[in-house]
Parts: structure tokens; C-alpha cells; sequence
């Protein structure tokens, strides 16, 4: 795991090895473990190195091929690398590393680009070919590491992340108004679009090629999600026994490492699951667990702790247990930290999450982490039913988006951006929704259609979300968090299964829809309905108390602190004359809303988080107030 840096000077000028090796220290948090930097005339790649496998000096990046003609920086792990090595071996070539960075450069030379198509694991890498002076920028397929471009004049820079773009002289960081919007309806970023001004992300399963003298690059997609109702299945046994090898394969396929390995476990199934195989493995393995101080803590939050449970796994699975628990003002304290390291904030309240990187990061340097869980075995039927039963595309999308604008009020929304000017009022959120399904749209005529799309727009936008928190805030702490949920083989597996063997209650739905629709609310707080298979299959590995709960998601009692606790916090950042947040936003529509939670009229806790995160943010990128962070 680590950290890729470049520029390429699409006018044909050198590039200067000193910034090149700036933007490449900026980093150091992802690869404390090796530095390196390759200049070719117009084309610079730097390398921060994590050492996960071979922890020798042969696993220095970038690296050549022997001919010189391919260049690789490399960030990622490819689970299938030994095969892929037998494979290349046989081929001719010859390995002096153990790495399967090495692997991946010599199967690019062998195969050319469709050698991604042959990877199982999570990577985001930049290959650089001499011969054709091209530029290949490359993600997984699910989007696990990320990987970030823009244009300052004539360069084209990219980085893991983009505060490497921060030590190149042409780079000046601005807020982005469309990124601003996309964050402010969905709290998250459906498109390719950042907040920061001009900077945007690689597509998950996609490969970028940039050649000398253009800026528009070509972009081919070699692999997009495809949820479907089969035409026939295996049975419910058969299906359960295979859920359980793929599973059962995958978990064992990321434990490879030179290093220690460790395990989040939230008290959940997920977690839990992955826990009991790996543990079957790796005898005494640490296991992580964060917990909340619930002392002022009031109705549904008072079930936000999970530590009992996840004592009692770690009990059975004989695991190292350690645990941290929360309290009012840690949000505070780790705020400019966690906004420095997301960079863009996505998708709920993240600073839990750097608390669990934190303190995992003390005893391992690998996690595995149950992420993909939910969005791969129907782990949301709340939201899925709420589009479940409609009468055309456009009913259906209507229905859903009402549900995903999840901050502002809609009749609020026009005055909150106004000071964003007219480039913000030509957003339209609603066709970035609709977007999301691209040539999809017309293939829906069930309710199990509906569930499908459902499931593949959260894999593209909110798993995408939760694993861009997942790879910085771990990433911050120098640790690497591997998703066995997102193994090929478990995945395609996943995408084939009937609805019926992921939602136990839809032809409910159906029928409560037909005879008495104004009850069918009452089934969107429904969340035991989700994962059926996958809660059979795992009943072998976790006690039955965990594998029939209720799913549950990790979030700290911050409705209460806002309220409570953390209320001159949120006053003195939020109401403060001198706040950064009302040079885009409008003040009166911002304390009003923050108000209505503040004074208890609404529970409006993510909208706060997501503006003390934008204000922190505004001070930080776009002042340049980031002395000390770094």
C-alpha cells in the first residue's frame, strides 16, 4: 500500500525532479517506508512504499521493466498475484522481487492493458510507456484505492491524493462549485467531480491514457457492476455452500502479508464473519472495536455501542481484543485532522473512522475491514423498498432521489448556494442522479428490477463513498485496509443471486403496495429483511445472535453532542462572523437550518457535520492553512 505521485507536461517540458519530489513527500503518511521518483523528459512518477510484501529493498518504486520501456508506480495489493506470476514465468520473464508490484508491471508488458481485466485486489496505479510516451492511469475495479488528476497549465498532475497537488507552483486550490452542490444534495460526489476546483477522480474499473501534446485523454471502462435477476438459479442449500467457499476463499486469499494482520469487529455479521475465518488462520489475531460514551445519548442513539458484542466474538474467535471509546469533544479534537486527510468528506460522519485506523494502526499494519457487505448481499432494504414498486423509470428515480438528497431541504437548497453564483444554479442534482444508471434505465419492469438498479446505484455512489473514507483515514495512520466483500470471484457471485435470496419481505412489499399503500412506510425501518443468504451462510461462523440482528451502522450519539456537548463547537464555527462557510454559502438559510437541530425542531446531525466539515475545509485547502497537518 502506498503513494503515487506524477506530473506530465503535456507541452513537452522537463519535469523538475524538485517538485516532482515535493508533491511526492506530500504522501509520506501513505509510504513511510521508501521514497522514489523517476524523471523521463516530460514525465515525472513518484512512489511513497508501504512495506506490506517483501519488505526488502527489491520492492523500491517505481519500477522498469528490464528494457526500460514500462515504468510503474503502484499503490494496491493484486490477491492473485502467485498465479499471475506462475503464469508470466512460464512466459520467459524473470522476477528479482517478491513483490507483486513486479507482477503487475510484467503482466502490463505481456498483455498489454487488458492484463487489468486479470486482477483480483484493489490498486490505482500510473504506468508510463516510453515507447509511446502514453501515460496509463488505472483503478480497480470497485474504486478501493483512489487515484486523482487535474490540469495546472500545461501539467498534468495526478497523486493518491490530491494534496500532492499542493506542492506543485501552478496548483491553486479553489473551491469547486459542482462538486460543492453534488456534496451538499447527496452528501457525496456521484460524478468524477471533487471539491476542490479542476480536481477529479478516476473512475472505479477505468483506464485513463494521456499522450504528450493532448489534453483530453481517452477513457475506456473495462468493468462496471451488473446486478441481475437470473433465469434460473441453484437451490437455497447449493447457494448457501457456495456463498460459504467464495466467502471463505476470499478472506484466506487477503491474508497474505509480511507483516501483521488485524480485523475491525464492529459486533456486526460482517465483521464478525471475516473475524471468524481469518482467525482460523492467524491464532491471537488483534481485533479493533470503537465504541461511544452514551451518557447523553438519547432514544435509537443508546444502541449505537456494539463493544459487548463484539467482546463475546472476540471471545469465541480468541482474538487480541482492543477497544477505545469515544466521548463529546473527540470529534473536536480529531476534526482538522480528519478533514485534512478525506480531503473531499463523503458519505456520514467519518471521524469514528480515524479513531479505528488510530488505534488498529498501533498493533498491525494490515486491517480487514467488512465494507461491502451490505451493498454486495442487500444489507439496505429501507432504502430498496422505497423504490421497490413503480410505474416507470422516472416514478422510480423520483422516489429515490427524495431519499438520497439527504442535507438540505429541497426548498431550501436555491438559497443556501446562491452565493455560489450561476454556475452553481446550473447544477440540476436530479440529472446527476439519473445519470448514475446511464443505458440501465430501460430494462426495469419488476419490483426485482427496481432492487437491482437500487443496488447497483449504491454500489457506483455510496460504496464508492465508504471506501474513499476507508483508504484516507486509514492511509493516514500508515495502515492498509484490505475488503474481502470485494473479492471478483465473491462479487460476481453476489451480482447473480435472485432478490429473493437478499430481501426476505419483497413480495410483501409488493402486495402491502397493491392493497394498502399509505402502510407501506412502515416497512422502510424494516432492517433485518436484508442479507438473507448471506445471514444463513454465515450462522456457520458467527452465533446466531449476530448473524439475525439487526443491521446497524457505525455512528456515534452526535445528534445528542450537537445538542449537548459539542454545542459552542458547532456555535463557534458555525455562527462566528468571521466563518469561512459564508463565503459560498448564505448565512440565514445555514443558521436556520443548524437551528432547527440546535433547538430540537429537527435532527439535522448530518447537515452539521457536513458544514463544520466544509468550514474546516475552506480554511485548510482553499486559505492554506494547512501548516502542521502535513
Amino acid at each position: 500500500m502506498c503513494g503515487v505521485a506524477g506530473i506530465f507536461n503535456l507541452d513537452g517540458a522537463p519535469v523538475s525532479p524538485v517538485v516532482l519530489g515535493r508533491m511526492t513527500d506530500m504522501l509520506t503518511h501513505r509510504g513511510p517506508d521508501d521514497r522514489g521518483v523517476h524523471v523521463d523528459g516530460a514525465l515525472g512518477l513518484g512512489h511513497r512504499r508501504l512495506s506490506i510484501i517483501d519488505l526488502t529493498a527489491a520492492g523500491h518504486q517505481p519500477i522498469a521493466t528490464p528494457d526500460g520501456r514500462f515504468v510503474l508506480s503502484y499503490n494496491g495489493e493484486v490477491y492473485n498475484f502467485a498465479e499471475l506470476r506462475t503464469e508470466l514465468e512460464s512466459a520467459g520473464f524473470r522476477f528479482r522481487s517478491r513483490t507483486d508490484s513486479e507482477v503487475v508491471l510484467y503482466a502490463f508488458a505481456h498483455w498489454g492493458l487488458a492484463a487489468v481485466e486479470r486482477f483480483n485486489g484493489m490498486f490505482a496505479l500510473a504506468l508510463w510507456d516510453t515507447t509511446e510516451r502514453r501515460l496509463h492511469l488505472v483503478r480497480d475495479r470497485y474504486g478501493i484505492k483512489p487515484l486523482y488528476y487535474t490540469l495546472a497549465g500545461r501539467s498534468l498532475l495526478i497523486g493518491s491524493e490530491s494534496k500532492a497537488f499542493l506542492a506543485h507552483p501552478d496548483f491553486a486550490p479553489q473551491v469547486g462549485t459542482a462538486g460543492l452542490v453534488e456534496y451538499l444534495t447527496f452528501q457525496n460526489c456521484f460524478t468524477d467531480n471533487t471539491i476542490l476546483d479542476g480536481v477529479r477522480i478516476v473512475e472505479p474499473g477505468t483506464i485513463m491514457t494521456f499522450s504528450e501534446g493532448k489534453e483530453t485523454p481517452q477513457v475506456r471502462r473495462y468493468w462496471d457492476y451488473a446486478f441481475a435477476e437470473p433465469e434460473s438459479h441453484a437451490s437455497e442449500a447449493e447457494l448457501t455452500e457456495e456463498l460459504d467457499r467464495l466467502f471463505t476463499q476470499a478472506v484466506n486469499r487477503q491474508l497474505v502479508s509480511d507483516v501483521p494482520v488485524g480485523a475491525y469487529l464492529s459486533g456486526g455479521i460482517d465483521s464478525g464473519s471475516i473475524t471468524a475465518i481469518a482467525a482460523q488462520q492467524l491464532p491471537m489475531m488483534s481485533t479493533f472495536t470503537v465504541g461511544f460514551d452514551l451518557n447523553s445519548a438519547s432514544g435509537i442513539e443508546l444502541a449505537f455501542d456494539e463493544r459487548a458484542s463484539a467482546e463475546h466474538m472476540s471471545y469465541l474467535f480468541r482474538t487480541q481484543q482492543y477497544e477505545m471509546v469515544l466521548k463529546a469533544g473527540d470529534m473536536e479534537r480529531a476534526m482538522r485532522q480528519v478533514v485534512w486527510h478525506i480531503e473531499e468528506p463523503r458519505v456520514g460522519q467519518s471521524y469514528p473512522n480515524y479513531y479505528a485506523a488510530r488505534l488498529a494502526s498501533r498493533f498491525a499494519k494490515v486491517v480487514l475491514a467488512g465494507t461491502g457487505g451490505d451493498e454486495m448481499f442487500g444489507g439496505y432494504p429501507w432504502r430498496y423498498y422505497r423504490g421497490a414498486v413503480a410505474s416507470s423509470f422516472d416514478d422510480y428515480a423520483a422516489n429515490y432521489f427524495d431519499f438520497w438528497q439527504r442535507l438540505v431541504p429541497s426548498e431550501s437548497m436555491k438559497t443556501l448556494i446562491a452565493p455560489l453564483g450561476p454556475d452553481a444554479a446550473a447544477v440540476d442534482p436530479r440529472q446527476i442522479f439519473h445519470d448514475v444508471f446511464q443505458e440501465h434505465a430501460s430494462s426495469l419492469t419488476r419490483p426485482e428490477d427496481y432492487i437491482n438498479h437500487s443496488m447497483y446505484f449504491e454500489a457506483k455512489t455510496f460504496l464508492h463513498g465508504l471506501l474513499t473514507v476507508d483508504d484516507k483515514l486509514s492511509m493516514a495512520h500508515s495502515l492498509e485496509t484490505r475488503v474481502p466483500f470485494l473479492d471478483n470471484d465473491l462479487v460476481d457471485f453476489a451480482m447473480a443471486l435472485p432478490t429473493s435470496m437478499k430481501l426476505d419481505n419483497l413480495q410483501d412489499v409488493v402486495r402491502m403496495n397493491e392493497n394498502d399503500p399509505g402502510k407501506l412506510h412502515t416497512y422502510f425501518a424494516r432492517t433485518k429483511d436484508g442479507k438473507k443468504l448471506l445471514r444463513k451462510a454465515m450462522a456457520r461462523h458467527v452465533p446466531s445472535d449476530i448473524s439475525e440482528r439487526e443491521k446497524q451502522g457505525f455512528s456515534g450519539p452526535d445528534a445528542s453532542w450537537f445538542r449537548g456537548e459539542s454545542i459552542d463547537y458547532v456555535r463557534d464555527l458555525l455562527m462566528s462572523p468571521r466563518a469561512r462557510i459564508y463565503d459560498v454559502l448564505d448565512r440565514k438559510t445555514v443558521t436556520d437550518l443548524v437551528n432547527d437541530h440546535l433547538e430540537g425542531r429537527e435532527n439535522r446531525r448530518l447537515l452539521i457535520w457536513s458544514l463544520l466539515c466544509i468550514e474546516n475545509w475552506l480554511d485548510i485547502f482553499a486559505h492554506g492553512r494547512w501548516e502542521g497537518l502535513a
